[in-house]
């Protein structure tokens, strides 16, 4: 590296285009400059390196054997270095877009609503969302960073816990109204037969149907039918039924804040710990992504300290 000094980078490429047209003019017009030009940038690198690299004649130049040598070399190198730019600046504007994964419910209720600030902070960065069921099942790797829901410990070992999750009973205030008995907690199995559970049928993947309400209702020993009531495939269907008056859902702490605080849905009954959360995956790592999963940490912490604030008054 010490002897590709002075000019002789661009010397080297006046060379490689010589030899490949086998012409000082073709080159020249090529390069945009004058033949004379040409020919000074060859003999300086001749002399640099100090070795015969071309033989002029009336028909144009002939490489000698060194300058054959050097001219294969250099046209490699220089090929090379062409696809290396090339990967990176195509690798450069991938990295502007982060191509996520989650849960429906998830995406609708919580990430959605926040994305105007990651947008306010990182405006050249694309947010691709892609909202599935079943985040990790279908085995496809066609994203950057996954979020999903499932039970402690999580299936896969390398996942981050972002957020871990209570179960909170909700329903609106009518229909609270016309079940008053139920805010007491030691209301009967007779009170609690008149009820209408909501069910989100796959918190995630293998889990029993009524596993949230069975694990609500044996936490707080609460003797309730939890196999019966209606059957949602997302927790935010459940919530939705629950505030058109449908029933009591057992509802996700971080979907529900805003219909808690609107005063569209009450939670007059205890909570419990899920023994569930959301994950974060990253398959494909980039500065985007990076940017990406820090704003959301942030994010989840602003969230968590709203929450212990809440709690606290």
């Amino acid at each position: 590296m010490e002897r590709l000094k002075n000019n002789m980078v661009s010397a080297l490429m006046t060379f490689v285009e010589v030899g490949c047209h086998g012409s000082l003019t073709s080159a020249a017009k090529v390069k945009c400059v004058t033949t004379g030009a040409i020919s000074q940038q060859l003999l300086q690198l001749e002399a640099n390196i100090g070795v015969k690299l071309l033989t002029r004649h009336s028909r144009g130049v002939t490489l000698t054997t060194a300058g054959s040598l050097l001219h294969k070399v250099a046209l490699s190198s220089f090929q090379s270095l062409d696809t290396a730019i090339t990967s990176i600046q195509s690798q450069s504007s991938a990295i502007s877009e982060v191509r996520l994964k989650l849960t429906p419910s998830f995406a609708f209720k919580w990430l959605v609503p926040r994305l105007e600030d990651f947008h306010r902070q990182f405006p050249d960065i694309q947010v691709q969302l892609d909202a599935v069921n079943s985040v990790l099942d279908d085995n496809t790797t066609d994203f950057d960073l996954a979020i999903d829901y499932g039970p402690i410990p999580y299936r896969d070992p390398n996942a981050e816990m972002l957020l871990a999750e209570q179960l909170i009973p909700v329903m609106n205030p009518s229909y609270l109204s016309q079940h008053a008995e139920i805010a007491d907690r030691k209301a009967d199995v007779e009170s609690w037969s008149k009820i209408t559970l909501l069910h989100d049928a796959k918190p995630w993947l293998g889990a029993v149907r009524h596993h949230e309400w069975k694990a609500w209702a044996e936490t707080k020993g609460v003797n309730l039918p939890y196999d019966k009531g209606h059957f949602f495939n997302r927790t935010d269907m459940a919530m939705s039924a629950a505030e058109a008056g449908v029933g009591i859902a057992l509802a996700r702490n971080a979907l529900i804040q805003d219909e808690l605080s609107s005063g569209r849905l009450v939670a007059p009954l205890p909570s419990i710990n899920a023994n569930a959360g959301y994950f974060l995956i990253s398959h494909i790592r980039s500065p985007a992504g990076e940017c990406f999963s820090q704003w959301l940490r942030a994010q989840v912490r602003h969230c968590v300290s709203i929450e212990n604030g809440l709690r606290s008054v």
